[in-house]
């Protein structure tokens, strides 16, 4: 199945290994208090998730940035359920997410021990499109940090997966062929396709219920890894 012996295993963070949509759910919770907003927290969430998945695609396609991502999830999401909210509040409850998401330690059921499984075996290492000052912290926070030996961002690598750029630096950083490598992560265009291009080979987590498809293995939780490797 594999192109070659696998001795190193990329993952991505979000969606992944980090809990991200209880976590998010979480921080909305502390700032909409904080803020003293009174939102009906699934109503929001109903139409959060889907717009934030959205400019999450465009941000990758580079066709918004980094603060039009943060300002219009958050506009958009309040102008669908009817909460009116001055510009100054979105930019304050952008920043006081920012600030708290990573506080949240949440991680995919079988992370912890799907890492112990793997790490004396293989090399790990983490691929992420994330913001640079909340994705160390995040690691750190959930104590999975230091299972991994490389770190690359979006940030970092000036491009975000899929460009070939970001998985490239990954491999040169960790000094392994990609034939030796393996990408593991949620999203079919950023993770499988994307590492499929540089030549690493792919196991898609259909953690979002994605359609089905052909391109790589498919599994639905982290402990089906154990089939593979």
């Amino acid at each position: 199945m594999f192109k070659g012996r696998i001795t190193d295993v990329f993952f991505d963070l979000d969606h992944t290994l980090w809990d991200f949509e209880r976590n998010s759910a979480l921080t909305f919770q502390f700032i909409f208090k904080e803020q003293g907003l009174r939102v009906d927290m699934a109503h929001f969430l109903e139409y959060y998730v889907p717009i934030n998945f959205k400019f999450w695609k465009l941000y990758r396609e580079e066709r918004v940035s980094k603060e039009e991502l943060r300002y219009q999830r958050l506009r958009q999401s309040f102008d669908a359920i009817g909460l009116q909210v001055n510009d100054a509040g979105i930019n304050a409850l952008s920043e006081s997410y920012i600030q708290h998401l990573s506080n949240f330690k949440h991680v995919l059921p079988g992370t912890y021990e799907i890492l112990e499984y793997l790490k004396g075996s293989y090399k790990l290492h983490i691929i992420t499109n994330g913001f640079s000052e909340i994705q160390e912290k995040k690691m750190r926070n959930a104590n999975i940090r230091h299972y991994f030996n490389v770190v690359v961002n979006s940030e970092m690598a000036g491009v975000k997966k899929p460009n070939p750029k970001i998985f490239q630096l990954a491999l040169e950083k960790a000094g392994v062929p990609p034939q030796n490598a393996l990408m593991i992560g949620d999203n079919l265009e950023a993770d499988i396709l994307g590492a499929q291009k540089v030549g690493l080979n792919a196991i898609h987590l259909n953690s979002n219920s994605e359609q089905h498809h052909k391109f790589s293995e498919i599994i639905h939780h982290l402990h089906e890894i154990k089939n593979f490797l």
